[in-house]
């Protein structure tokens, strides 16, 4: 068994003045930048070193899960790194060559084109924006911007007060009075907190939850007649057992297709929330070979149709294989690796006067998808529910990662979150982003709490579900094109020995 512990000194929490520090060193750095060559190279090597830092994990499902080789599997995460790096090397050219005299239209210019790099990042090939700049301010003053304009706002603001910093820190006559939009930058954050214990007026009842992790290790989850014996028997006696009004297991917490189960298996459960108080949601692959296959989740409750959601948003070559890229998933281990796609905006599971609005793994990385689910406030989700399997990634700081961007997702709609595990972490966050009920990490348990979903929608929310990213496009386009007309040269006096 690979247990793959790695201690994290911050106990897997980013620093977001670390991640401000660090941004600030690399705007005087680039302005130090004498060509659009130069400064490319030196936002792709910033933007590598951070984004492989961030992922270094999928080396373990690529190696010990996936049966890559150790070589190719790290020149795998080294590529993905150096491309999704590239995004930023274009925003570090564009900045190079627009870069005007102003202060503060140059920290504007700066962030809106880190922005367009997060944007690109994000959609760019289905999308992979783990880790982006704006996860570092799940806490902190940048926080109380979630609900207005999300993580990748915050990560433009982060961006720009970051520039703003570093021109104070040269100290060139020409930017002296970048305190003055630092100090408005200041009051945009105050003034749009939120305090914590501010109420909404309309509520969803609470509801009494129970939450299963069964910490089962990924090389006996799917192979293992062990281990597909043991999730079976354990699932069903806390499925059977379980007294709350809603219990949740997590994804594919039974790995058997329904037609693979032992007979009666599938009976029993539906037998158990077919009358009563209770309804539970299971994790589970489903369909055939003929129609494909999806990773479900199943829904039962009393006198009531069944409930499924398929997940919409697919991990690339371990969910589905891209185009051109057969060859590559030929040569890893890793079973029902080309699923089908589930619809955007799926409707939630209704119990108990409540709208729990399922996702699946990393699909509660992209809020944009999840905010289509807000458009019509009637049948926007009260709370919002991620059942996960990174039993793939070991023991690493993915886990707390996942965390992070759950607790991001509950910020910005401002929804209670309840994420079921299969080895972590399994919490209840409430609608501010604060975990409330955490269960340890790599072990099996079971974690029983309450939430009481939202019904307010959030700004970010509102427009998000109407107009996705778009308005963010807007401003970037905005900021560009004032960035070309008030074109100038660079406004730091460097010695020619520092150039670049």
């Amino acid at each position: 068994m690979h247990a793959w512990a790695v201690a994290s000194p911050t106990e897997g929490q980013p620093l977001w003045w670390l991640q401000l520090a660090a941004v600030a060193l690399l705007v005087i750095l680039l302005d130090r930048c004498r060509s659009a060559i130069a400064a490319a190279g030196l936002c792709w090597l910033f933007a590598a070193c951070s984004i492989g830092g961030s992922v270094w994990w999928l080396y373990i499902s690529l190696h010990v899960y996936g049966g890559l080789s150790s070589a190719l599997a790290a020149l795998s995460v080294l590529s993905l790194s150096g491309f999704l790096a590239t995004y930023y090397a274009l925003a570090g050219s564009v900045f190079c060559l627009l870069r005007p005299r102003d202060s503060t239209l140059r920290a504007c210019l700066f962030a809106v084109l880190w922005l367009a790099a997060d944007l690109l990042r994000a959609t760019i090939l289905t999308g992979f924006p783990w880790g982006a700049g704006g996860y570092a301010h799940t806490d902190g003053p940048f926080s109380t911007l979630a609900p207005w304009v999300g993580v990748y706002g915050i990560g433009a603001a982060a961006a720009f007060g970051a520039a703003l910093l570093a021109g104070m820190l040269v100290r060139t006559r020409q930017i002296r009075g970048a305190w003055r939009p630092l100090v408005i930058l200041a009051l945009v954050l105050a003034a749009a907190a939120r305090p914590d214990e501010a109420q909404d007026l309309v509520q969803a009842p609470p509801v009494s939850v129970t939450l299963l992790q069964a910490n089962i290790a990924q090389e006996q989850k799917f192979e293992s007649a062990t281990g597909v014996r043991d999730a079976l028997e354990w699932y069903a006696a806390q499925l059977l057992t379980a007294s709350t009004a809603l219990v949740v297991a997590p994804e594919t917490a039974i790995p058997l297709l329904p037609d693979q189960l032992p007979p009666g298996y599938v009976e029993m459960l539906r037998a158990k929330f077919a009358s009563g108080q209770q309804a539970a949601l299971i994790g589970m692959p489903l369909g055939s070979e003929q129609q494909g296959y999806t990773n479900s989740v199943v829904g039962l409750r009393p006198d009531a149709a069944a409930y499924r959601y398929d997940k919409h948003h697919l991990v690339p070559f371990g969910e589905f294989v891209p185009p051109l890229f057969r060859w590559f998933t030929r040569m890893m281990n890793i079973l029902l690796g080309d699923f089908e796609s589930g619809a955007v905006g799926q409707p939630s599971f209704e119990w108990r006067g409540n709208r729990f609005a399922l996702n699946i793994c990393y699909e509660d990385l992209f809020g944009e998808e999840l905010a289509v689910r807000f458009r019509n406030a009637a049948q926007a989700p009260t709370v919002l529910v991620n059942v996960s399997n990174i039993a793939w990634f070991g023991n690493t700081v993915a886990i707390d990662q996942h965390l992070q961007i759950s607790r991001m997702r509950a910020r910005e709609f401002e929804r209670p979150v309840l994420r079921a595990t299969n080895t972590g972490a399994t919490a209840v966050i409430d609608r501010f982003g604060r975990v409330t009920d955490l269960l340890p990490r790599h072990t099996r348990g079971v974690l029983v709490a309450r939430v009481q979903g939202g019904e307010r929608i959030t700004a970010y929310g509102w427009w998000l579900s109407r107009f996705g990213l778009w308005p963010f496009w807007v401003l970037v386009a905005v900021v560009i094109t004032a960035g070309k007309a008030m074109r100038g040269g660079p406004t730091m006096t460097v010695p020619a020995r520092s150039q670049m």
